[in-house]
C-alpha cells in the first residue's frame, strides 16, 4: 500500500487483517503501533483521559443542558417555541469555524487550539447569567459560544486518540466522545433541580465554573508530545489537500449520510424536553427521559466503538445511524404511553452516541492522521448545516401546524435514507486506500 508522501514515518501500513473493511492505518507513528488491545489503553491513558475530560467540559455539553433552561426562559421572557427553535441556526457558524479549526489543529496541535475555547466558553455562560431577556442578545451569545467553543469539540480533542490508537481505536474514540454524554447523564437532572431551586441565572453560573475548572484540567493533562507529527505536516498546503479531499467519493458519502441523519438533531437539544411535554409527559418524567437520552448516548457510544473494532465499519454505521428513524416514527405516532416515549428517546440516544465514534473512525480510515482534523472539520460542518436546516424546518412546521408530527415524519425518512448511504462505503472504489496530494520535497 502506498504511504502518504511528505511524512517522516514512511508508508501508511494496512490495518490488521481481522477487520476486512479496514484499509489504512494512521500515518504519523505514535504509541499504538504493535501493541495489544489493552496495551494501547495502558500506554495512552493520559491522552485519552485529557481528550475525554476536555470534550466533556466543552461546547458539546450544551446540547444536554439547555433543555433544563428552556422552559424557564420561555416562561420568563414570553418567547414562543418557534422562536426558541431558531436558536439552533447558530450552528451555521460551524460551516466556517470547524474547517478552519480542524486545519489549525493539524498544523499547531490540540493544546494551542483548545486553549482558546477553554478561556472563552466559561465567559459566555457568565454573560448568559446576566443577560436582559432580549432574544437577539441570547442568540448573539450563543453564536459567540459556537465560534470559540468549537475549539473544544471532537474535531480537536479526538486527534489525540486517532494519532495514538490502532487496535482499540473504535473503543478509544467511544470513550472520548462519551465525555459530554457522561456530563449530561449525571448533570441534567442535578441541574434541573438546581435551576428549580436557585433559578436559571444561578444555573448558568454553575456551568461556567464547571467548564472552566475541567477545561483547564484537560489542558494540563495533554501529553507534552501532543503536537503535529512532523515538520512536513506544517508544509502541507490547502491548495493541494482540499481538491483531493473533495474528489474523494468516500468524503461525499460520509458527509451525505451524516447530513441526512442529523436533520432532526435540533430535537436532541433544547427542543427535546418541550417535545416530550407536548406528548403528554409531565416535567419530572420529561427530565428523566432527557437523562435517559444521555444514558443512551453513552451505551450507544461504547457499543458502537466495540463493534467498529470487530465488524465492517460501513455496516456498523448504517445500522447505528438508522436507529433514530424508529424512535422518530414512534414519537410521531398516536401512542403516547410513557414506555413508548422512553423507548423512542432511548433509540435516539443510542444513535446519537454512535455518531461520535463513526465520524472519526471513518475519517481516519479513509484519510489518515496527517489531515484528520481538516477532513473531520469539514464533515462536522456538514452536520452543523443539517442541524441549522432542521432548526429552520422545525420552526416553520411549529408555526404552520403547532406541533411536531409533520417534522418527525419527514426526518424519520431522512434518517433512514442517510443510514443506508453508509453501505456505499463497502463498495469497491470507495473502500480503497486514501489518496492525499503529494507535498513538495524539502528545500
Amino acid at each position: 500500500m502506498q504511504g502518504l508522501p511528505g511524512t517522516e514515518q514512511g508508508p501508511v501500513r494496512a490495518l490488521i487483517g481481522r477487520r476486512p473493511d479496514c484499509s489504512i492505518d494512521r500515518s504519523s507513528g505514535g504509541d499504538g503501533n504493535g501493541m495489544t488491545y489493552l496495551g494501547e489503553f495502558r500506554v495512552n491513558g493520559r491522552a485519552l483521559l485529557a481528550s475525554t475530560v476536555g470534550h466533556g467540559a466543552g461546547l458539546a455539553v450544551s446540547a444536554y443542558i439547555i433543555g433544563s433552561f428552556a422552559p424557564h426562559l420561555l416562561k420568563e421572557f414570553g418567547w414562543s417555541k418557534a422562536d426558541f427553535a431558531l436558536l439552533s441556526t447558530a450552528t451555521l457558524l460551524t460551516l466556517l469555524c470547524l474547517p478552519l479549526i480542524g486545519r489549525a489543529t493539524d498544523l499547531f496541535g490540540v493544546r494551542r487550539v483548545a486553549s482558546l475555547g477553554v478561556i472563552v466558553l466559561p465567559l459566555t455562560y457568565l454573560a448568559l447569567s446576566v443577560f436582559n431577556g432580549e432574544l437577539k442578545v441570547f442568540i448573539g451569545l450563543t453564536m459567540l459560544q459556537v465560534i470559540f467553543g468549537t475549539t473544544t469539540t471532537s474535531t480537536v480533542y479526538s486527534r489525540l486518540v486517532a494519532d495514538r490508537f490502532r487496535e482499540a481505536r473504535g473503543m478509544a474514540l467511544a470513550i472520548m466522545a462519551s465525555g459530554p454524554a457522561i456530563t449530561g447523564a449525571v448533570g441534567a437532572m442535578l441541574l434541573n433541580d438546581y435551576i428549580d431551586e436557585q433559578g436559571w441565572r444561578a444555573g448558568y453560573r454553575a456551568i461556567a465554573v464547571f467548564t472552566a475548572v475541567f477545561g483547564l484540567l484537560a489542558l494540563a493533562m495533554i501529553p507534552a508530545d501532543a503536537r503535529p507529527a512532523a515538520v512536513a505536516v506544517r508544509r502541507r498546503r490547502a491548495a493541494r489537500d482540499y481538491p483531493v479531499i473533495l474528489r474523494s467519493p468516500a468524503f461525499w458519502v460520509i458527509c451525505g449520510g451524516m447530513f441526512l441523519c442529523n436533520i432532526p438533531q435540533t430535537l436532541n437539544g433544547p427542543q427535546l424536553k418541550l417535545m416530550l411535554l407536548d406528548n403528554g409527559a409531565d416535567s419530572a418524567a420529561a427530565a428523566m427521559m432527557v437523562s435517559l437520552f444521555a444514558t443512551g448516548v453513552i451505551i450507544g457510544r461504547f457499543a458502537c466503538g466495540l463493534a467498529l473494532d470487530r465488524f465492517p465499519a460501513h455496516v456498523v454505521a448504517a445500522v447505528s445511524m438508522g436507529l433514530p428513524s424508529i424512535g422518530l416514527f414512534l414519537i410521531a405516532s398516536a401512542f403516547d404511553a410513557q414506555w413508548v416515549l422512553v423507548g423512542a428517546v432511548l433509540l435516539m440516544g443510542l444513535s446519537q452516541g454512535a455518531e461520535g465514534d463513526i465520524a472519526g473512525y471513518l475519517v481516519v480510515r479513509h484519510f489518515g492522521v496527517e489531515i484528520y482534523s481538516s477532513v473531520l472539520g469539514l464533515c462536522i460542518a456538514a452536520l452543523g448545516l443539517a442541524t441549522a436546516v432542521g432548526a429552520v424546518l422545525l420552526s416553520r412546521f411549529l408555526d404552520w401546524t403547532g406541533g411536531y408530527v409533520v417534522f418527525l415524519h419527514l426526518t424519520a425518512g431522512s434518517v433512514l435514507l442517510g443510514g443506508l448511504m453508509f453501505l456505499l462505503l463497502g463498495r469497491a472504489g470507495i473502500a480503497g486506500r486514501p489518496v492525499v496530494a503529494p507535498e513538495p520535497a524539502a528545500d
